[in-house]
């Protein structure tokens, strides 16, 4: 948080300029924080995915993910909803 006597002591070491830049990442990551789950989701996928990819898909994780993207696409009788994937959880987890 912003107001720990650690903050305090960075921000007083830091030029104005980059207050201002602090400012606004502190009251983007706010706004963000306080959207709901869902468009907090979109959001965080469309910054992840602005990013330039830095790992290695050593494992061919990626190739399974757009292997399975295109399976959905295709053949969307295997998709199931949000609610649907939500109430498989809960009863593998027994709530």
């Amino acid at each position: 948080m912003i107001g720990t006597p650690r903050h305090r002591y960075l921000l007083a070491q830091t030029p104005l300029i980059t207050l201002a830049f602090v400012a606004t990442i502190t009251e983007l990551e706010e706004l963000a924080l306080n959207l709901p789950e869902n468009q907090r989701a979109v959001l965080a996928a469309h910054l992840l995915g602005s990013l330039p990819s830095v790992l290695d898909d050593e494992d061919e994780g990626m190739a399974e993910a757009l292997r399975r993207d295109s399976e959905l696409s295709t053949q969307t009788s295997s998709a199931i909803s949000l609610e649907e994937l939500d109430a498989q959880i809960e009863r593998r987890r027994g709530t």
